[in-house]
């Protein structure tokens, strides 16, 4: 970069901080990269960014797709390098930057051939941040609406399938939560409270891995309550559904120990929502 072209460049940089040209043309040495500035071409530093992506230097990558879109936002090149500073920060595992990021080109560029790559991405970045069900699950309920909107807006796209698997993961995780909740009441002879929270799986979460352990959990709440008519249903619907489940052993033989069996009240809630269940 030529001597005059720097300075004037330095001069622009320092002037909405209150100091003078002189100040910065005094400085022979300064360094404008470390001002945040790159004095290549936005395809040069493009291409420098893939070539730092391949050769592993992801955060160098990283920094010269920034460096595009902060001084060429709403150019081609500036949408471009959107993209690849949500795929880097995703890679780096800086997923809130990557969300942040994401989003942005989504306002910006909502109808773009990558949008539903950069959907997608977002959506990934949520699913990484999916914690242990003992801990709040916002992120699931992130990664469903994100995930989700791949799936609507995008039916055609690669990405769909996959999208589809994190939704059913995070689905999984909400339920798991819900479990954990319920057999904190059970344990706790809070037997109302256990209740609503194995019926939300039931009814809500009925396609995820939860079900089994819910309706046998509902089994032995109403059991414990007494009222048997429920608990025989619970049984029978998940009898039905999991003939082969540890889980509909165990709820079987509790009430067996009773002198009972499972048999289905249709119309019960239990019945309602076990005809909906998979392979019902």
């Amino acid at each position: 970069m030529r001597r005059a072209a720097r300075i004037a460049l330095v001069s622009l940089v320092f002037a909405g901080a209150g100091l003078g040209l002189t100040a910065c043309q005094s400085d022979k040495d300064i360094d404008i990269t470390k001002l945040g500035f790159e004095s290549e071409s936005p395809e040069a530093l493009y291409n420098q960014g893939l070539a730092n992506m391949k050769a592993g230097n992801i955060v160098e990558a990283s920094r010269k797709f920034d460096a595009i879109e902060k001084q060429n936002p709403f150019t081609e090149w500036g949408r471009k390098a959107l993209v690849m500073s949500t795929f880097s920060k995703y890679r780096m595992g800086r997923n809130d930057e990557a969300i942040t990021v994401g989003n942005r080109y989504l306002n910006q560029y909502p109808r773009s051939a990558d949008s539903a790559y950069v959907q997608y991405l977002v959506g990934l970045a949520y699913s990484k941040q999916v914690a242990d069900v003992t801990q709040d699950q916002k992120a699931a309920n992130n990664t469903i609406d994100a995930m989700t909107k791949v799936v609507r807006d995008y039916p055609d796209s690669e990405y769909v399938e996959d999208a589809q698997a994190k939704i059913r993961f995070a689905r999984d995780q909400l339920a798991g939560k819900e479990m954990q909740v319920g057999r904190y009441y059970l344990e706790r002879k809070e037997y109302l409270a256990a209740i609503s929270r194995f019926r939300r799986v039931v009814e809500t979460f009925s396609n995820t891995n939860q079900v089994e352990e819910a309706l046998a959990r509902l089994t032995e709440t109403y059991y414990a309550m007494g009222i048997v008519e429920e608990a025989q249903t619970a049984a029978a619907v998940l009898g039905r559904n999991y003939p082969d489940s540890q889980w509909y052993a165990d709820s079987y033989k509790l009430l067996q120990s009773g002198g009972v069996q499972p048999r289905e009240n249709k119309g019960s809630w239990i019945a309602r929502a076990g005809a909906k269940l998979v392979g019902a």
